[in-house]
């Protein structure tokens, strides 16, 4: 049993790791305390699901544009400065959106450009952070490093929406949002902790410089490293082609049953895979063929759809069309939910293993711009995927959309392989990037 469960081997023998570990988590759910009450907020002040949509525009922007920036800085300066004053610049906004809840403000563009401050700060402190968890604990533990931050990002997404809904009921938007000021001293400590992670110099001595050009030699080294490159691809594939979030308040409304209550079951199934995961991650250690994993992953997340869209499509079969609004919950709602937790389960395992090989095969001088179009796919893929999945739903119906998109996202991965075999062969103890 002891072998099931996650590998903790990177928290003991790396004090620095179990450091950042620990500040990662407690700010991971003060950031989703923040976000839910953010949205509560934008909401109460507009009456409008318009304002509360612009978040998701005014944190995408700015994280897209610094992310791709933010790991050529992570490539020319010691990466623990990097992180701390990013990190420093990530707590004062923090601030700010406390403060304009305790003065009062109730400005909804001050909250705005807030957020996207945040996100900005963010596009330079995530790539950075991905970048250093190598040198932290070295490449044979990467799999269980990663496998211990998707415990914390599981913990996240379950525990923070919750506890942000409940503080803002019982104590007002002033001192949910001072939560998360708290709780993020902690991450700031552990980045103020760790050693020195000055760059690697250059093979000729020369002189690295952040910029367009720094970016744009990240993306050819993609255009030359196929089994990196994949890890990118494929995990579009999933997100643009099979994402399932901008159907859940129609599926929930009126096909389902609950409204809400259906969509926050559904998305906890989710999180709970990711916390499933990391919970009982051991065996992911042991796992060299990491390409053939992801494949396996990205295909079980598919199928998971197809799963997820055949519910929906039998539902409405059995209830004779769509239901009124506000009718309550079915049945289904808990068969939909095992393949949503099916599909956490699938996407997790892909996350560990894409980020692995993305940490371990790229060379350090690449690490942080690679990271930073990690975040990118990471944070732009789904939402363009919502955006394919809302429009072909509006022509289809949720159910066929999900059942297509499935179908097409497990066709398209295969195709990916066959154009690409040398992923499935990937071995990370002989690393070919």
């Amino acid at each position: 049993m002891a072998r099931l469960l996650a590998d903790l081997t990177p928290l003991r023998t790396s004090p620095a790791y179990r450091r950042l570990w620990v500040g990662n988590s407690l700010s991971a759910v003060g950031l989703q305390v923040t976000m839910i009450a953010v949205s509560l907020e934008i909401f109460e002040i507009t009456g409008s699901s318009f304002y509360v949509g612009l978040v998701g525009l005014f944190g995408l922007v700015p994280l897209v544009i610094t992310g791709l920036y933010g790991g050529s800085i992570a490539d020319v300066y010691d990466r623990r400065k990097v992180a701390l004053f990013s990190s420093i610049a990530l707590w004062i906004v923090t601030c700010g959106i406390a403060l304009q809840a305790w003065l009062g403000w109730r400005n909804v563009w001050v909250i705005l450009i807030l957020i996207a401050l945040h996100a900005a700060a963010s596009g330079i402190n995530q790539p950075t952070r991905g970048a250093i968890i190598p040198a932290l604990v070295g490449r044979k533990l990467l799999p269980a490093a990663n496998s211990l931050n998707m415990v914390t990002f599981g913990v996240a997404m379950m525990v923070g929406p919750l506890v942000g809904g409940l503080l803002v009921a019982w104590v007002g938007y002033a001192w949910t949002y001072t939560l998360d000021v708290v709780t993020f001293l902690a991450a700031l400590y552990s980045v103020y902790r760790l050693p020195a992670l000055p760059p690697e110099p250059n093979a000729d001595g020369s002189a690295r410089v952040a910029g367009v050009k720094s970016v744009i030699d990240g993306f050819k080294f993609l255009g030359t490293h196929p089994n990196v490159r994949m890890t990118f691809l494929i995990d579009m594939a999933s997100m643009v082609l099979a994402s399932p979030r901008a159907l859940l308040p129609a599926i929930g409304a009126l096909l389902l049953g609950g409204g809400g209550t259906t969509v926050g079951i559904l998305l906890g199934a989710v999180a709970l895979g990711t916390l499933l995961t990391g919970l009982f991650s051991g065996p992911l250690g042991s796992i060299h063929h990491q390409g053939k994993a992801v494949y396996l992953s990205v295909t079980g997340w598919a199928l998971s759809m197809v799963g997820f869209g055949i519910v929906v499509l039998w539902a409405i079969r059995a209830n004779g069309g769509p239901l009124p609004l506000n009718a309550p919950m079915t049945g289904y709602v808990w068969i939909a939910a095992i393949f949503m937790l099916t599909a956490g389960i699938a996407d997790s395992i892909s996350a560990v293993f894409r980020n692995t090989i993305l940490q371990s095969a790229a060379p350090d001088h690449m690490r942080g711009r690679l990271q930073g179009v990690f975040i990118v796919v990471v944070a732009g893929g789904p939402r363009l995927g919502d955006m394919i999945a809302g429009g072909v739903a509006t022509a289809m119906g949720e159910g066929w959309t999900l059942v297509i998109g499935g179908i097409v996202s497990a066709a398209t991965a295969a195709a990916l392989m066959l154009w690409q075999p040398g992923f499935l062969k990937y071995d990370s103890r002989h690393l070919t990037p």
